[in-house]
Parts: structure tokens; sequence; C-alpha cells
């Protein structure tokens, strides 16, 4: 599979691989399924490619034919051929990123590259941000990425790992040093990888189990996080060092991972509190064994004697005493002439036996005091300005990960902490409804209890297995902070909170488990952080009040002083955006964010604003930078938290240059962006007439998207017949249910099926839909509009954002192949009327976009991209046309066809490797 796309000179190596590694493709191909299945691969791979180049109708019908009319063994192999070219690309692509940032490192010249840390750091310098701001911005900094098991990763572990081998590979191909024998020998062993990929089953034959989830979820933390994170801070460091030498430079932990995997049980029945408690010894075992193996290659590398430097006298005494209590004779270190061995035989036998014994550390404080000894102990007879970095990365990475490895969040819905109160509340005769009182009466009633220091449970009384299973969470999460620290569990999320009651529960529920305490005299201890999911569009309208009316409460008061008068909240990309279009939603969550921020600031309460992006654009995602870029200016001052999920997981976190590369552009625009705005007054952060120009386009699109979405009382049935939503419940690709509840209502529809199902049809109908009629009936109105917009564009990075993810979603569309998927709609009118507004509203809003960044084409601002979807579409087209072919097929038979089915999935995993997101 040869590919001769004409594109910039910088992309010259990227061609070169993706040529080699397609003609690799080929030979095997022709290998396992003869020249009839590459000519095959071959023939429809040109059209394609000819027919994306110029259309003619004749011979787009011929290649549907061609298609239609193939064997089904044959069928099967095609779509598999061009699904492991996709992976193929995607390994390629990510190569080149990785071969790009090193071609600026070997630069000489002083140009540093665009997004690294060292180029923003000299850019603070060159606008004169002094040390002591940029001291109080990474005081204040804190950015935390948090994986979820959200089912959106079509790719197996399996596949994963031949990727991995083979991005490797390629590395290893770009070092000029290599002989001619050598080069040959690398790409024998990609021949190898590649026909492995070729012969692994590429579907699961079962879902995942959560705790396969959270097995694949700790795969990152092994293979790259666990040194990436440290690497990050010391980069920081050294570039400071560097830029502003004048000062010692300690950066603090603003950088960290958390997770959802084994904690998320908001409609997923499968996370149990047993199956928490898993989730917790799991991340615990892991992160112990990481810090053993740098323990015995630091005791290997510290052979310093005594009789050689001097090491400190706390040092000495405290071998003596460790040796005794807490290391049998036979494990002790024999040469008493070298003390620092003697002190890491203490310290990895103690690591060894934490959760087994007394004698290992009690938490990950205590681990941190005997490395900071030794640090103290080695620059006595080091030079501080030579750092023993692996002693240092390890101090970092016991204070990044502590025991517990990453911060596991709890969630669930709103509803089942109200079922089960009302539940307790009848048994011990409080409240025979709980759940029918109003929303004031059950404020009035659980400020009444939260401010009782007695207990509602009654120790023997028989709950229902709901009730009994959600106190067995709470007295989960007790336990978790007495064994693995107050960090391993820290913050506890309601799904669908749509009022004050909704948190209080919550708090309620803690107070039962000894989580939070009212003491006889009146003091109130708090370990846990209660915070809200603002989710649809009119959760984030009430959002702002909802929080002011808590902030207002003495007893939530209280709660909120133990944790530092600190409060999180959780704004969802995913529900807001299927509830009113991206465009609105983005808009919605914006303004939300500013109305919380100002609002917290006069209660003098500190916030962690959690978004819950998505991998794909109608669900929030886009580049981690990007996503940032686009928040309020004035909230970098807050904490931030972002979802990682799913396929987003392997794109970022798979390889390790990938991994720093993704979070260095991140590091790098939240210390450029928080230090200017520390400079600016809020006025001058955005434009009055910005905001009244948004607010008009955002009402547009509202309308515009409900009137189809909602009003239109064929909407659904046009969704479920011209996607492939009924068959992506067969793929294997979460422990989660697609829906709430089992339930075909829309409102129960998760997110990430809605998005998947119109990604696959090319419509990405929830990326870009309505926002095109919002923009251009605002620049219609009046003649100065359009120049607004462009200004906007412009100076505005929230609508820059907005308006470049549009145009990404309106590229990895197609309208041609979008209508073929609308065929499938069995009545005419309702698939003329729906498909005609659809493609109304595509060119309505390509015709805008392009007006309003003066672009010629889309994605003209990213040449990058833009290669990268062109190099793709000829790929992604056959399987969409097979895809189509095979729904007819499967929906007129009376009888499932398990191989039909198979097929499939097939090509709904290979078009989510070639669009690279799922949902």
């Amino acid at each position: 599979m040869a590919n001769n796309l004409k594109t910039n000179d910088s992309s010259l190596p990227l061609r070169r691989d993706v040529k080699m590694l397609g003609n690799i493709l080929g030979e095997i191909l022709r290998y396992n399924g003869g020249q009839e299945l590459f000519e095959t691969v071959e023939r429809i791979r040109l059209t394609c490619k000819e027919l994306r180049e110029s259309f003619d109708i004749g011979q787009y019908e011929q290649l549907k034919k061609e298609i239609g009319g193939l064997n089904p063994n044959l069928r099967k192999q095609v779509i598999r051929a061009f699904a492991a070219y996709f992976h193929l690309i995607n390994i390629a692509e990510q190569n080149h990123r990785i071969r790009r940032r090193r071609e600026y490192q070997l630069r000489e010249d002083a140009n540093t590259q665009p997004g690294s840390i060292e180029n923003a750091i000299d850019s603070l310098k060159e606008h004169d941000i002094t040390s002591d701001v940029i001291k109080k911005v990474l005081d204040g900094m804190s950015l935390e990425l948090v994986i979820t098991a959200h089912p959106t990763e079509a790719t197996k572990r399996s596949i994963l790992e031949i990727q991995k081998r083979i991005a490797d590979l390629l590395k290893s191909m770009d070092n000029p040093l290599h002989s001619k024998k050598e080069r040959e020998k690398i790409e024998g062993s990609l021949y190898n990888e590649v026909s492995a990929l070729w012969q692994t089953d590429e579907l699961r034959d079962r879902k995942p189990t959560v705790i396969d989830e959270v097995r694949n979820g700790l795969y990152y933390f092994d293979h790259t996080l666990f040194d990436v994170l440290p690497d990050i801070h010391e980069e920081v460091e050294d570039c400071l060092d560097v830029y502003y030498p004048e000062e010692q430079w300690k950066v603090p932990t603003f950088l960290r991972f958390g997770s959802w995997i084994g904690g998320d049980r908001d409609g997923n029945p499968n996370v149990t509190a047993d199956v928490t408690w898993e989730t917790l010894k799991r991340h615990q075992r892991l992160v112990l064994k990481k810090y053993k193996d740098v323990l015995v290659e630091l005791m290997k590398r510290f052979s310093h004697s005594t009789h050689r430097v001097k090491v400190s006298e706390e040092l000495i005494e405290s071998i003596a005493s460790d040796e005794m209590k807490f290391l049998p004779e036979e494990k002790r270190w024999t040469v008493v002439e070298e003390p620092y061995r003697r002190k890491f035989a203490v310290m990895i036998e103690r690591t060894r036996q934490v959760g087994q014994s007394e004698t290992g550390y009690q938490n990950a404080e205590e681990l941190l005091s005997d490395l900071y000894m030794i640090r103290r102990s080695v620059y006595q007879h080091h030079p501080e300005n030579r750092e023993l970095k692996m002693l240092e990365k390890l101090i970092r990475q016991v204070e990044l990960f502590g025991f517990h490895l990453a911060t596991l969040d709890i969630r669930n819905h709103s509803g089942e902490h109200e079922a089960a109160i009302t539940e307790i509340l009848r048994k011990v005769r409080i409240a025979d409804d709980y759940k029918a009182l109003s929303e004031e009466e059950k404020q009035e009633l659980l400020q009444k209890l939260l401010e009782d220091p007695r207990p509602l449970l009654l120790l023997h009384e028989d709950y229902s297995p709901e009730t009994r299973e959600m106190l067995k969470v709470f007295q989960l999460i007790k336990r978790a902070h007495k064994e693995f620290g107050k960090q391993s569990i820290s913050v506890y999320l309601v799904s669908m909170t749509q009022s004050v009651s909704d948190l209080l529960e919550v708090l309620l529920l803690a107070k039962e488990a000894g989580i939070y305490r009212l003491h006889v005299d009146g003091t109130v201890e708090s370990d846990l952080n209660v915070a809200p999911l603002l989710e649809t569009i009119d959760d984030l309208t009430a959002g702002p009040k909802i929080i002011e009316t808590l902030f207002n409460m003495p007893v939530y008061q209280n709660h909120l002083e133990k944790l530092g008068n600190r409060q999180e909240i959780m704004l969802g990309y995913s529900d807001g955006s299927k509830d009113g279009g991206t465009l609105t939603a983005n808009w919605k969550l914006y303004k939300a964010q500013l109305e919380i921020h100002e609002m917290a600031k006069k209660y003098h309460v500190g916030l962690k604003f959690f978004h819950g992006r998505g991998g794909s654009l109608g669900r929030g995602g886009g580049p981690l930078n990007r996503s940032l870029l686009s928040q309020p200016a004035e909230t970098f001052g807050d904490s931030i938290k972002i979802t990682e999920q799913g396929e987003v997981l392997s794109s970022r976190y798979l390889l390790e240059d990938i991994a720093y590369r993704s979070l260095e552009q991140a590091t790098s625009t939240m210390l450029e962006v928080a230090a200017h705005v520390s400079k600016e007054s809020e006025q001058e952060l955005r434009d009055d007439r910005y905001v009244g120009a948004i607010e008009e386009i955002s009402e547009a699109a509202l309308a515009k998207y409900q009137s189809l979405v909602f009003q239109d009382s064929d909407f659904l049935t046009y969704f479920n017949q011209a996607t492939p939503l009924g068959e992506l419940g067969e793929l294997n690709i979460g422990s989660r249910p697609m829906a709430r509840k089992n339930s075909a209502k829309f409102e129960n529809l998760r997110a990430i099926p809605w998005v998947f199902a119109w990604t696959q049809s090319r419509q990405l109908l929830p990326g870009w839909y309505a926002a095109g009629t919002g923009l251009a009936s605002f620049a219609d109105k009046d003649s100065g509009n359009l120049e607004l917009l462009r200004e906007m564009y412009e100076k505005w990075p929230f609508f820059r954002s907005t308006i470049d993810n549009l145009q990404m979603a309106l590229m990895k569309a197609d309208i041609t192949t979008a209508k073929e998927y609308a065929a499938l709609v069995k009545d005419s009118e309702i698939r003329g009327r729906i498909f005609g507004n659809i493609e109304d509203e595509y060119n309505r809003t390509k015709k805008i976009l392009l007006a309003i960044s003066s672009d010629n084409e889309l994605l003209d601002h990213s040449p990058n991209i833009k290669d990268s979807v062109r190099r793709r579409n000829p790929y992604v087209d056959p399987l969409n046309f097979i895809q189509i072919e095979l729904i007819k097929e499967l929906r007129d038979m009376e009888e499932p066809d398990e191989e039909l089915m198979v097929q499939v999935l097939l090509t709904i995993s290979g078009i989510a490797a070639g669009l690279r997101n799922t949902g």
C-alpha cells in the first residue's frame, strides 16, 4: 500500500515512513492473503484517492458497486487491511512529532521550540515578568489530569503494545550513526512487528471488567507517567535556573495525575466498593514496586565510603537506630564504612513491608523524611550545583505519588444518594418520604441533621442492597484514608447536581461514616471534598446560584474551612453539548466559570475547576494546551483538573516522548497565561463587545440545535437508523452500559455513544451542528459584525479555540459519505428532510468559518493537521462504504449473523483508528 501524497517539505521524513510502512503492509497482504487481496485493496485505495482529488459520479457509483460485490471472506481482509494501515499512519505521525522536537533541540541557533517550557520562560523574561511574579504563579498553579475508562478506546492492549514496539523501531531508524546492516536489521524487525499486527485479533472477545480497565490505566503510570511527571518539574526548575540565575528555585509540585477507573460508579453497576478497594491496593502495589526498584539502583550507585567522605551525624544515628528496629541481621549491609548502602538496605526493606507489618513505612512522609536526610548528607560532600539527578527524581516521585500513586475520585449519580437518604430517614422515622419534600424542606432537614452529632444509622437494621452498598462505599473511603492516606480519595463527585440538597446528602452520608465529624463541643472535622458536576445547559445556568447558597450555609462553611476553604466544581462538556450543541455548551461553560470565579472570590473560597472533557470535538476534545487556552484567563489562578479519556490515553501517553511533549505544552501554556494575567486588570482580559456578540450567537445556535434534536419528533428515528448506534453496543470496549439504566430514552443515552455514532457515520453532528446558524445570523445582522467576529478570532483565545475546533469537526465530517448513511433511513420523507437540514447547516457553517478565519480552505492555519486528515480520507472512505453495506445486510436479516456483526465491528474499530477520536 503505497502513498505518494504531495505536501510541504517538512513532512518528507513522515511521508518516507508512511511509504515504507505501507510497502511492508503490502508485502504482508500478498503473503497472507494472496495477490487478489493486495490488488483489491490497491484498486479501492487508488479509486478513493482519485475521487478525493476529482469527484466523478460514475466512478463513485462503480466503487460502491465493487465494494458491495466483494465476497465475505475477501471483504473481511480488505477491512482489516485499511484498519491496519491506520494504526501504522498513527505511529508514523507520532514519531514525526518526536522527530520535530528533537530537531529543535539539536539546533544551535537561539530559537526554542514553540510550546516548550524553555520557550515559555524565555518569553516571561523578555516581557519583564519578575521572579516574584513567577514564584507567586508557581505557588498557585495546579494542573491535575484524571484518567478515565470511558469506553472510547477501540484498540486492544495487545495492539497498542505492538504499536509501541513499531514506534521504538521507527525512532531508532532516525539514528544517523546506524550502519547499513543495522538499518536492514531494524527494517526486518519492523516487518515482524507489522506481521504480528496483521495476525493479531483486533476485537476483544469479551467486555473488559473494571479491574481490566484498572490494569490498563496503570500501564501508563508504569511505562511513562512515573518518569515523565518529575522530568517536567525538573525542566521548569532547570530553565528558571538559566533565565533567572539570581534566584534559588524549588518548584512546587504543580502537575499530578488522578484516576476515575475503579471509582466512577455513575451508571456502572460493576464498580462496587470491593472493586474500589482492589483498585486502591493495585495502585499502592505498583507505586511501592517502582520505589523499591529505584532504591535498589541508588543502593548500587551510592558506594561512598567514610574513608573518603564525611557524612552527616543524623544519618549515622539514623542507621544505628533503624538497623536495630527494622532490619534483621541477615538483611543488613555488611560493609560498615558504606553508610548510604546501609541506609538504603533499611529503606528497601521498610518499603517492602508497607501494609504487611509494623516495620514498614507507615506513610509516604516517613520515606520522604529518610530521602531528605540522605540529600542533606550528600550535599555536605557533593556540590549543590551538580545535582544527583536520580536521588532528586525519586524525592519528586514520592512527593507526587505518595503511597497511593493517583488520587481516586468517587463519582455517583445524585438520584442514588437521594434514594439512600430517603430509606435511612424513613427507617429512623425522621421523614416518611424525604424524596417528596420540597427543596427548601430538604435543605432545612439536612442542615439540622448535619448539626446534630448523633448518628442516624441503626446498627442491625436491614437496609436494601442498594443502600447497603452506598454505605459500604463511604465506610471504604474512611478505611482508605487510614490505610493509603487522605490523598488516596479526596473528592466525591455528584453527577447531575441540580440542587443544594444533592451535595448536602453526600455530606450527611460522609457524616455517618465518620469522614465528616461534628464533635459535642461544636468543632468540626471534614476529610472529603464534595463536588457538584454541572452538565446540562440548565444546570450550568443554575450552578452559580446553587454554589452561592452553599457558601452561605454555616454548616457548609465549617466543612469548607476544614478543607482550606477550597471547593472543587466539575463542568461536564458531554451532556451540555448533547443538550444544547457544542457552541452554546462551550459558551455556557465559559460563562459559568466566570460567574463562579467572581462569586467564590467574594466569599474568599479558592476553586478547582474540573473539566470533564472527552477525546472528541463534540465532547470538549482537542489538544491539551488549546483546551487550557479556551478557559477564562482569570481562572488560571484557580486549580485546573481535566479528564483524559479513552483513546486520548494511548494517543498522548503510550510513548514517553509524546507524553512529555503534551505535558510540556500544557505547562508552558499555564505558565505564560497565568504570569501575563497577573499583570493585567480583569477588564483588559475580554472586550464587552465580544461577550455581547457570543451571547447573541449562542442563543441563535441553541434555538437551531433544539429545533432539530428536541422538537423534530422524527429525529431519534433518523439518529438510530442513519448511524451504527445499535451495532456499537456489541463492541467490547468498556465495562459500562451504553445508557443509564439501559433505557432507550434520549436523556438516558450516554454522551459517548451519542458522539461515537455520529463520528462513525461521518456526520459528526455534535461537533459543529447549529454553530453556522448562530455565527451567520449574527454576521448578516450588521455590516460591521463580520469584522467584529474576525477581531474576536484574532484577539480572544476562547473564540479562536472554538472556531478552530469547529473547522476540525467539519474537516473530519464528510457530507458525501454522510448521505450514504442517511440512505439507511427507511422513511424517505424523514431522510430527505433531516439530512437536507444537516447538509444545509454544514455548508452554512463552512462558509462562515472560512469568512471569520480568512482561510481559503478548512484548517489552512494548521497545515500539519490538515495534511493528516487528507492523508487518511482515502483510507477511511472504503471502511465507511463497507460498513454501510454490512449494516444494510445485517438489518435486513431476521436472525442475527455473527460473522456479519464481526465485520461491522472491524469497520467501527478501523474508522475509529482512522479519525483518531471516537467519543
